[in-house]
C-alpha cells in the first residue's frame, strides 16, 4: 500500500528543509550525515533543497555513516567521507529514511561520542512508534502506528520515483 507518492515525497521533504533552516536561522553551516544508503539519499535530497531554498544563507555539506543494521555492533561504525573530529562544534543532522526501534539512530550515535557537536539533530522520512532505544526525531515527513509485522520501504532510487509504501 502506498504511503506517500512522489508528490508527497517532495513535499516533505520540501517541509522538512523549512524547518531545518528556521531551527538553524543565523547559522553559516550544517552537515547531513545519512545512515547507510537510504539515509545518505534522504541527506543528499534534504541537503540539494535546502540549498535550493536558501541560496547561500546557509551551507551544507553530505556525509555518509557506515553501520550494519542487524548487527550493529559486529563491525566498526565509521564515517566515509569526513573525520569526525571535522565535526567539533559544528550543527550536525543524523538521517535516516525510517526510525524503527531507534537502534540504528542509536548506535549511529557512537563515532559522534567523541567530539562536542554544536547542535546534533535527527532527521527521518518515516517514524514509528516502536522505540526501544532512548532516540528522538527532530524532523519527521511522516509518523505512522503500524504493527510490528508491518514494513515500511522507502524508495528514493529515482528523483521522479520516490514513494513510502507499507507492505
Amino acid at each position: 500500500m502506498i504511503i506517500l507518492n512522489n508528490n508527497q515525497m517532495l513535499q516533505k521533504i520540501r517541509r522538512i528543509s523549512y524547518e531545518i533552516f528556521e531551527r538553524n536561522f543565523g547559522e553559516k553551516e550544517i552537515f547531513f550525515i545519512g545512515i547507510n544508503n537510504s539515509g545518505y539519499a534522504l541527506a543528499q535530497l534534504l541537503s540539494d533543497d535546502l540549498n535550493q531554498l536558501v541560496a547561500g544563507q546557509l551551507n551544507s555539506s553530505v556525509n555518509r555513516i557506515r553501520i550494519k543494521p542487524d548487527n550493529p555492533i559486529a563491525e566498526d561504525i565509521y564515517l566515509e567521507e569526513i573525520r569526525v573530529t571535522d565535526l567539533e562544534g559544528k550543527n550536525i543532522i543524523l538521517v535516516d529514511d525510517v526510525a524503527n526501534t531507534g537502534r540504528t539512530l542509536f548506535y549511529a550515535f557512537q563515532p559522534l561520542l567523541k567530539i562536542i557537536p554544536g547542535r546534533l539533530e535527527v532527521a527521518v522520512m518515516v517514524d514509528r512508534k516502536h522505540k526501544l532505544f532512548p532516540v528522538s526525531v527532530d524532523y519527521v515527513g511522516i509518523s505512522l502506528a503500524t504493527t510490528l509485522m508491518e514494513n515500511i520501504r522507502v524508495n528514493l532510487s529515482h528523483p521522479n520515483n520516490m514513494s513510502t509504501t507499507l507492505e
